[in-house]
């Protein structure tokens, strides 16, 4: 009888790199930079979407209601896997699926470049989403094991800068393509940064160590949280204009309750829950999630308003990126110059200031509407603010628990900032679909949201425990 034997291993098993690479002095901070590669590539492909959705809207002839689950089903999915994906790192290896996931990534971008329809965009997105997980959950992990514990903090924050980079350029990249290529070179200008990215971490990262036997599997809080995410934002969008019949609006409404309440449930019972709701009530911590939440709900949403008032004001997308990216770019510019600058403050005052100095550009910029000069002066400044509230409230967060949950700490982390950023999208949708319909101010409505966020946001520094820059965990 004939037979072949496949050998698998190259596909199952960390490689490791070269006796050249491992050798040289510049061997880990090689691997920070491809890590670095990945962090860079997420946060681009985050921003940088917004700015198709005026020419998605006009080439598939739909509302901003449907176009919004370009970004939607992206974080979605992204919120329900970094959790699972994280442990299952843990038994099969870092460096493993970090290659897997630059593969899907750079294919799923491809995919997405070629739809044909929205709903192919849609679902190409959520392809995306589980290669977005894959480099999200390892990323810290991988610059941990890169470096030597003294140098975490400086890798951390090379890291940090990546993103900031990325979520910078994203806007004003985007518009200068969708101006030039059209909203489909968006997608294509993955594709060579992913396979750069997979050469990189092939030769440049070290093989996992210390591999786990793995915590065991909550299928029931996957589900559920994937439900009540699901129904919740579904239920938004119809308020944003997506056409769905009322019957259907008013069965995801009891969807969504249900689903919510039989989540907590069944991780206050589960041995190894997606999220650990004995954490949530130590040290202030689900009040700190609550802040990071709101945080990147109000870094997003403006991504999502402003593309559009450009649009109608016949600016060009170009332009419009290079004012949109004003607030990413101040974010990014505070969040590393806070750290290199040693600010005294402690992490309670940054936020406390951060979320005041927020409130106080959401006002301004509902008073200087029609300016774009100073919008984006205005900007500039709320990211800024921005940036001192996201790392001070995350570093409050794995603060509030022991070293031994930090991991499971980390993943609620990432969730809040999914579950942010998707809310952020979905509320800019909504305020400019309702506006529209009932003849409302206009998008100033949605800056009032806004406002009153940023007060949620300096509400939730009442009563935290307070503490020191300098007693700060290393945080993204």
């Amino acid at each position: 009888m004939f037979t072949t034997n496949f050998d698998l291993g190259p596909l199952t098993k960390e490689s490791r790199r070269p006796q050249w690479v491992r050798e040289h002095p510049r061997a880990p901070w090689a691997a920070v930079g491809a890590v670095c590669l990945g962090a860079f590539m997420g946060q681009l492909d985050a921003s940088i979407v917004t700015m198709t959705y005026p020419q998605l809207q006009s080439d598939f002839n739909t509302g901003l209601g449907s176009v919004q689950w370009v970004s939607l089903s992206h974080l979605v999915v992204l919120a329900v896997l970094l959790v699972p994906v994280g442990r299952w790192a843990d038994t099969r290896g870092r460096k493993l699926l970090y290659l897997y996931g630059f593969g899907l990534f750079s294919v799923a971008s491809a995919a997405c470049a070629l739809a044909p329809s929205l709903g192919w965009l849609v679902a190409g997105r959520g392809f995306q989403a589980v290669a977005a997980a894959l480099l999200q959950a390892n990323s810290v992990a991988l610059v941990v094991l890169s470096v030597p514990r003294s140098r975490v903090r400086t890798a951390l924050g090379f890291q940090g800068a990546a993103q900031a980079l990325g979520l910078a350029l994203g806007p004003s990249l985007g518009g200068v393509l969708v101006d030039a290529y059209g909203w489909r070179s968006v997608f294509w200008v993955n594709v060579p940064i992913g396979i750069v990215a997979i050469l990189a971490g092939y030769l440049l990262l070290p093989r996992s160590r210390d591999l786990s036997p793995g915590r065991g599997r909550d299928v029931a809080g996957f589900v559920l949280l994937a439900g009540a995410i699901v129904s919740s934002l579904l239920v938004l969008s119809s308020l944003s204009g997506m056409p769905l019949p009322s019957a259907v609006v008013l069965g995801l409404c009891v969807a969504a309750v249900v689903t919510v309440v039989l989540f907590w449930r069944a991780e206050s019972r589960a041995v190894a829950p997606l999220v650990d709701i004995t954490l949530l009530r130590r040290g202030g911590l689900g009040v700190s999630l609550a802040g990071a939440l709101l945080a990147y709900l109000l870094l997003f949403a403006p991504l999502v308003l402003y593309p559009s008032v450009f649009a109608t004001w016949g600016m060009s997308t170009a332009v419009g990126g290079l004012v949109l990216s004003c607030l990413p770019a101040g974010f990014a510019l505070a969040a590393v110059g806070a750290n290199v600058l040693h600010l005294r403050a402690s992490n309670h005052q940054r936020v406390g200031v951060g979320a005041v100095g927020v409130f106080a550009c959401v006002v301004a910029n509902i008073a200087l509407w029609r300016s774009p000069g100073q919008i984006a002066v205005l900007l500039l400044l709320m990211g800024a603010f921005l940036g001192l509230v996201i790392p001070a409230n995350n570093a409050t967060v794995m603060e509030a628990v022991p070293a031994s949950a930090s991991a499971v700490t980390g993943g609620m982390v990432n969730v809040a900032r999914a579950l942010g950023t998707a809310l952020g999208v979905a509320l800019a949708a909504m305020g400019l679909h309702l506006a529209e319909l009932h003849n409302w101010v206009g998008p100033q409505a949605v800056l009032g949201g806004l406002a009153v966020c940023s007060i949620a946001l300096a509400a939730t520094t009442l009563n935290r425990p307070t503490t020191t820059s300098g007693a700060q965990r290393p945080s993204t």
